[in-house]
């Protein structure tokens, strides 16, 4: 931080306490002072009243800028709001704001959200509360093979979550009541083990042999998606296609990076909604041509769920 704002950084010992309020009494006008982390201590995510009095004791103002932890009611992010007056957002918490919740409720259609990862489990939610608001839905990645389950395909080994297949059948019932359009994979690249080193075999996503597991959508499943999202002025990716971390297995992934940099410059708003997603696209190479990378994993996928972020909610409204 020294080096970034060109000045002197003092790092105080502790987050609360007789010596944090001394560094920071004597402190001139501009100085820089940083806390010690406030998780050392178990009331920080237990928001305890007593701790976050102490932490605001010694400030006027509190400005968060911390998107990835603003879906937590913790001590520092939402606690001390009670006690400092106004709390407010930074510019990067603002930015983050402006493009996710201002694309799933005001996003310019056609709108599309590609959601991917390993379980229906994890993105079921956010999965559910998409459909409402795109036109348009990619799905891929491990949870690819719960829905071809549920359409009663061999999967072989492939990840399947047993018991959400009927949540799958549930999601894509209801993208044809909506008349909304769920995109899956027409071929799959199948590999003999979960292994960087693994045989692998591109087959159609509805002849999965037995013994063989799917780790990454085939070039024609590619080749679809670019079709489809051609024509979208709004799309929101999270989760990968596949398992990127393997080369083997990367250009599925990699491949729906190609085309949400490439719509981008058509135009579109691309937004990545943080952690796998985000980690693909700055592999790929391509992370600086999206409109706008989210920088909080969780924190994304709420407010992509239409929740309420507790860390913003405490702010300051105007």
């Amino acid at each position: 931080m020294s080096e970034l704002l060109g000045q002197d950084v003092t790092l105080a010992p502790d987050c609360i306490g007789d010596e944090v309020a001394k560094i920071i009494e004597d402190a001139k006008e501009g100085d820089v002072i940083m806390l010690e982390n406030t998780r050392f201590y178990k009331e920080e995510t237990k928001n305890e009243p007593e701790f976050v009095e102490k932490l605001a004791k010694p400030f006027d103002l509190f400005v968060n800028d911390a998107f990835g932890t603003a879906h937590r009611a913790h001590a520092s992010t939402e606690g001390v709001t009670k006690f400092l007056s106004p709390s407010v957002s930074g510019f990067l918490l603002a930015k983050e704001l402006e493009y996710l919740d201002g694309a799933v409720n005001g996003g310019e259609s056609p709108m599309a959200a590609i959601v991917g990862g390993s379980k229906v489990s994890s993105k079921i939610t956010v999965l559910d509360a998409l459909l409402d608001k795109c036109d348009k839905i990619v799905i891929g990645g491990g949870m690819v093979f719960t829905f071809l389950k549920a359409q009663d395909l061999n999967v072989g080994t492939s990840l399947v979550e047993d018991d959400f297949v009927e949540t799958a059948k549930e999601v894509l019932a209801k993208a044809k009541k909506l008349g909304k359009t769920i995109l899956l994979p027409s071929d799959i690249v199948i590999a003999n083990e979960f292994s960087p080193d693994a045989e692998t075999k591109i087959v159609s996503s509805s002849e999965i042999p037995d013994g063989w597991m799917g780790l990454d959508n085939g070039p024609d499943s590619t080749a679809e998606q670019k079709e489809f999202l051609s024509d979208c002025k709004t799309v929101i990716m999270n989760g990968p296609m596949g398992v990127f971390e393997f080369e083997k297995f990367n250009k599925g992934t990699f491949g729906i990076v190609d085309i949400l940099a490439d719509i981008t410059k058509g135009g579109a708003i691309t937004i990545i909604g943080g952690g796998d997603s985000v980690a693909a696209c700055e592999q790929s190479g391509r992370a600086g041509e999206m409109s706008h990378i989210s920088t909080g994993g969780g924190a994304s996928l709420e407010l992509l769920e239409g929740k309420v972020l507790p860390g913003v909610a405490a702010l300051a409204d105007n």
